[in-house]
């Protein structure tokens, strides 16, 4: 059976004097004498008196809680993300409540209502790959609830954002693909709700282009959603084609190594006959045969500075403040899945 909380109140009858005495004295008022605060103090100690969170919270009009939303909690990316903003928020005083949407549009919307209804403070939010409509983001923007958008652009809706610039990951990744020699490189796309891989199929076609190469449509297979399995069937469709890739390029590390499981299983040398480059440089990506060749994200900065922005967007009266869009660099990790450049 749970006890009872010591209250104020308990602790004025102790000592036979008014709540509001007590009040005063543990948050420090100067009417209250230094010897009457030690005492109530000393009181409280013993009595193991702990202040009500959730009544101050309301008289405070604040929860301290904040809100985070991400598609999945367990994938390496969002947990390194997770960990940057507890990190920051660690000393602030706030909590998290963290929950996932599962990639659903509906689950989403459904989490980000429930969390309004017990009043977290802010948000921070990594839509999911079917959030294609941003009103139920601008419900919550409009009913005074700051937030950041992190990771995953909401093209076209104006908040606080913290993202990678993907496009400029991509282009790395191929132009260093084509500095190698490959000649014909192909490309297998995450979904196509998602800004990330727009960014990033955007950012291949333009290395094509930017050196002459022509953009193949045949070389562009997109995949159902991010996993390993789409990988595996994406790349199975490049090795049915009449002339085969010499490198690809894929959206995330999970499809690589998807794709990577099949041209192994069909005799082809990596990086002989096929250069693989992943993206997101998860740290198992090293330790496969060969180690892939990735583009590595500051998830944790990411994370980091979306939680500073949200704090700072709490700590400050100004109502008027602009709209921050902060862009972290990517940088391209080579390892043996890839061909070396010729010295």
């Amino acid at each position: 059976m749970r006890k009872n909380q010591v209250t104020i109140t308990d602790l004025a009858r102790e000592l036979n004097v008014s709540p509001s005495t007590i009040s005063r004295a543990l948050n420090n008022s100067p009417f209250i004498s230094e010897e009457r605060k030690r005492v109530i103090l000393d009181l409280a100690a013993k009595m193991k008196y702990s202040p009500n969170q959730l009544a101050l919270s309301l008289l405070n009009k604040r929860t301290k809680i904040l809100g985070v939303v991400v598609p999945e909690i367990t994938s390496y990316y969002f947990s390194t993300a997770i960990n940057g903003i507890q990190d920051k928020v660690g000393s602030s005083g706030y909590k998290l409540m963290i929950s996932q949407s599962n990639e659903s549009f509906e689950e989403e919307i459904r989490i980000l209502e429930a969390m309004a209804l017990v009043r977290v403070d802010g948000f921070l939010i990594s839509p999911s790959s079917n959030t294609v409509n941003f009103d139920h983001l601008e419900k919550l923007r409009d009913s005074g609830f700051p937030l950041v958008i992190f990771d995953r652009d909401c093209l076209g809706f104006d908040i606080d954002k913290v993202v990678v610039d993907d496009y400029s990951g991509a282009l790395q990744a191929v132009e260093y693909l084509i500095q190698t020699g490959c000649k014909r490189i192909a490309h297998i796309s995450g979904s196509t709700n998602l800004s990330t891989a727009k960014h990033r199929k955007n950012g291949y076609i333009d290395a094509l282009l930017k050196n002459n190469f022509e953009v193949l449509e045949e070389l562009i297979v997109c995949g159902e959603d991010s996993s390993s399995e789409s990988g595996v069937a994406s790349m199975k469709k490049l090795l049915e084609l009449e002339e085969l890739p010499d490198a690809v390029f894929c959206y995330n590390d999970a499809i690589a190594i998807g794709a990577m499981s099949v041209i192994r299983e069909n005799g082809i040398k990596i990086p002989d006959q096929i250069s693989l480059v992943g993206f997101d440089d998860e740290p198992y990506s090293s330790y496969f045969k060969p180690s892939l060749t990735s583009v590595w994200q500051p998830i944790y900065d990411l994370g980091l500075l979306s939680a500073k922005i949200l704090l700072d967007k709490l700590n400050t009266d100004v109502e008027d403040m602009k709209y921050r869009f902060e862009v972290l660099k990517p940088e391209l990790v080579i390892r043996d899945s890839s061909r070396k450049l010729k010295e």
